[in-house]
């Protein structure tokens, strides 16, 4: 397979804006009106004066010349957990499936033209947001089992010709998790489906690794720890370490998962990919809230230790977290641990900014203190984290010999009011549609806030009707089967024309 992303141009690029986010001695600073110089996709300067020539010269003025976002939960469907945002619990609201939706046959929800267009259109929405490097994930609520190879093979091709850096590689699982008709919550297996599809996640892998002149890269996903079987997590980690992969597992993440795998297993989730061998520094776990130690979970133990000594990463949601009452208890206390940290949107729209935002808030109300996090700490989180969770030095940072992965956040943007710190001024005010220009691998994939061969006024209109044919099977699926107006609550009583309340 070849895949081609856009042309990078000629020459060394020199751009300069009144603030630049380097890297030096192991850390980031700040550039007041720095330079930065790139050249086929590498960073060659980061600094004042370049002495060399350049091919072109773009001032952004009032801007922040930044390194892209890292984004290691990246939604890459029309994001259906926004609709349990008022819709409450999950059993009874179409988000686990009653057993006799599993016994009529689970089937797809989408056709597979719908779902390349729901990714590419949130490929680009992560664009647009200034993540320049992403590990797609997706609902698996309205699909027959996992994701398929064939459906990556059209995220690659969307990756490639936005010329976004990605980690593809299908969703898989063993298990999923029911509702009996007395409304209990017990899970249903199939493991030979389970590592048959692990196997295709494989080839995938081994056919796609390194595509569009490197933008491509693989991971292995396993879906939630909850719904996967010893022997899947077990051929996972082999298959990671075989293949230089990163793998990432949807892991203490509410109080139903924790309490299910400790009693099938008499171990917390930590304790139980630890005695599978599980555990290693390509291991990246969203979202790490219920561990032991926590206010979450009322049971001693080391399941943050455990997550560390392994070299794992905790991939840190603090919005689609917070939206449900929940919160890591704290990032500074995992960050002050030597906890791995990395960033991760998982919902729509992908505003790594409100992220970023929502996270600090949430962990100095936690911890009861201001001092919990500084703006750099989650800054740091959202590039240099996840960069070093994918072993990739040469990214989230600008100096030279990494790769020219750039963005341009606008600093004239009304609403940001007085500028204090361009860092700080982000987290306090900052939006993701805030970015004006990205550029991945040395190529402008988005210039004054357009992204080449995308309709965004076209792709909405689709998405929303693509978004509501979905809704319109919930009751299928959801337990009881009840009309879409007791799934789906209103904010207030609806009146409609010609018809009476």
């Amino acid at each position: 397979m070849s895949l081609r992303a856009a042309k990078r141009p000629e020459g060394r690029i020199l751009l300069t804006a009144r603030w630049l986010v380097g890297h030096a001695q192991g850390r980031h600073r700040l550039y007041e009106n720095g330079e930065i110089v790139f050249e086929d996709g590498e960073v060659v300067f980061i600094g004042h004066g370049f002495p060399g020539e350049v091919s072109s010269r773009i001032d952004y003025g009032n801007a922040l010349i930044g390194p892209g976002f890292v984004d290691c939960d990246a939604l890459s469907d029309l994001d259906t957990t926004i609709l349990a945002y008022d819709n409450q619990p999950a059993w009874k609201k179409g988000r686990v499936w009653p057993r006799s939706y599993l016994e009529a046959g689970p089937y797809e929800m989408y056709s597979r033209e719908e779902l390349a267009f729901q990714k590419k259109h949130a490929f680009a929405t992560l664009i647009r947001n200034g993540i320049t490097t992403a590990l797609p994930i997706a609902s698996l609520f309205y699909r027959a089992w996992g994701e398929t190879p064939e459906e990556f093979q059209d995220a690659a091709e969307a990756a490639a010709g936005l010329g976004l850096r990605a980690y593809l590689g299908p969703a898989y699982r063993t298990g999923n998790q029911l509702v009996e008709a007395d409304g209990r919550i017990t899970t249903h297996y199939d493991e030979p489906r389970g590592l048959a599809e692990l196997d295709a996640a494989i080839e995938f892998c081994e056919r796609n690794e390194g595509a569009a002149g490197g933008l491509i890269r693989t991971m292995l996903a396993p879906d939630r720890i909850e719904t996967s079987t010893a022997e899947l997590l077990r051929r996972t980690a082999a298959a990671a370490r075989a293949l230089k992969v990163p793998v990432r597992l949807h892991c203490c993440q509410s109080k139903i998962e924790y309490d299910l795998v400790l009693a099938q297993h008499g171990m917390s989730p930590p304790e139980w990919l630890q005695s599978l061998g599980f555990l290693d520094q390509r291991s990246l776990l969203p979202h790490g809230t219920y561990v032991s130690g926590s206010r979450h979970v009322d049971r001693p133990g080391r399941d943050l230790e455990i997550i560390r000594d392994a070299g794992a990463t905790i991939v840190h949601c603090p919005l689609v977290s917070g939206r449900h009452g929940n919160a890591i208890d704290h990032f500074g206390r995992y960050r002050e641990m030597g906890v791995r940290l990395a960033m991760g949107t998982d919902t729509s729209p992908p505003d790594m900014i409100m992220n970023l935002q929502v996270g600090m808030i949430l962990a100095r109300t936690m911890a009861g203190s201001a001092h919990a996090a500084r703006s750099e700490d989650y800054y740091d989180a959202a590039t240099i984290g996840g960069a070093d969770a994918l072993g990739r030095p040469d990214l989230g940072r600008l100096q030279p010999g990494a790769r020219a992965d750039i963005t341009v956040f606008d600093l004239d943007c009304p609403h940001l009011g007085q500028v204090i710190d361009p860092i700080q001024t982000m987290l306090l005010a900052g939006h993701g549609r805030d970015f004006a220009t990205v550029i991945i691998d040395g190529r402008f994939v988005m210039e004054e806030r357009v992204i080449p061969g995308v309709d965004e006024a076209a792709d909405k209109l689709r998405a929303q009707k693509q978004f509501e044919g979905v809704m319109a099977r919930y009751p299928q699926r959801t337990h009881g089967n009840p009309p879409m107006s007791e799934i789906f609550s209103s904010s207030y009583p609806v009146e409609r024309a010609g018809v009476g309340l």
